[in-house]
C-alpha cells in the first residue's frame, strides 16, 4: 500500500523573514515569493509598522492576525499548504523564539533603524527582536536590510556592532550596472544579494562576469 509523502517534510530548510517599519516592503514580499518558488519553508513575522508601510507602498492588503495573514501570503505567493507559517508579535512559543527550536536563517527585510537598534542592544521586546537575538547567539545566518538615508552615527554604530557579532548588513541600495528597465529588476537586485548570503541558488540576475 503506497503512502502519501508528508508535505511538511518535503520543504527545504526554513528561512525566517521579518518585515519591519522601514520603506521597501516590496523587497521583503518579493523575498518571500522567491523563497517559496525555491521550495523553502518560510516563517514570516510582520510588525505593526510594517503593515502600515505595506498598505502605503503597495496594493497588497495583508490582515494582521497570523492565521489570516498566513492564508493571504499563501495565496499571494502560490505557496503549498503549510509552506508558510506566520507568527504574531508575542508568540513566544514560535520555534524562532528559542535556540532549541528548529534552526533557521533569518532575514529582516526591510529593517527599520528602530529594529536595528533593538537587535544591536539585545532588547528582545517582541518576537522579531528575540528571533534575531537567537540567531546571533546561536551563530546562525542573520541578514539585516536597512533602508534609510542618510545614516546617522547612531545607525552606523549599531551596524558596526552587529557586523562584529556576525550579522550581515545589506543595505537596500540597488546597483545599476545590469541596466534595470523596471522597478522589479531593481528589487530583484537586492533579493538576489540576500539569496547569495543564504547560499540559495537563483536566476534573478547574472553574477558579475557571467553572461546574461
Amino acid at each position: 500500500m503506497s503512502m502519501q509523502p508528508d508535505t511538511a517534510t518535503a520543504f527545504k530548510a526554513p528561512v525566517s523573514v521579518a518585515l519591519t517599519g522601514a520603506s521597501g516592503a516590496q523587497y521583503g514580499l518579493r523575498l518571500i515569493e522567491v523563497l517559496i518558488e525555491a521550495g523553502h519553508e518560510v516563517w514570516v513575522m510582520i510588525s505593526k509598522a510594517a503593515h502600515m508601510v505595506i498598505a502605503t507602498e503597495t496594493d497588497v492588503d495583508l490582515p494582521a492576525k497570523p492565521e489570516r495573514l498566513q492564508e493571504a501570503l499563501t495565496a499571494l505567493s502560490g505557496a503549498a499548504e503549510g509552506q508558510i507559517r506566520c507568527f504574531g508579535r508575542e508568540d513566544w512559543m514560535a520555534p524562532v523564539a528559542s535556540g532549541s527550536g528548529a534552526p533557521s536563517a533569518m532575514v529582516i527585510c526591510p529593517c527599520s533603524t528602530g529594529t536595528l537598534s533593538a537587535v544591536a542592544t539585545g532588547a528582545s521586546n517582541n518576537l522579531i527582536e528575540r528571533a534575531a537575538d537567537v540567531a546571533l547567539k546561536e551563530r546562525r545566518t542573520l541578514v539585516l536590510v536597512p533602508r534609510e538615508t542618510p545614516f546617522s552615527a547612531i545607525h552606523l554604530e549599531h551596524m558596526l556592532t552587529l557586523s562584529r557579532l556576525g550579522a550581515v548588513i545589506l543595505p537596500a541600495a540597488p546597483g545599476f550596472y545590469h541596466r534595470p528597465r523596471a522597478i522589479e529588476e531593481m528589487i530583484d537586485f537586492i533579493v538576489a544579494r540576500i539569496l547569495n548570503q543564504l547560499g540559495i541558488a537563483h536566476t534573478l540576475m547574472a553574477r558579475w562576469g557571467e553572461p546574461e
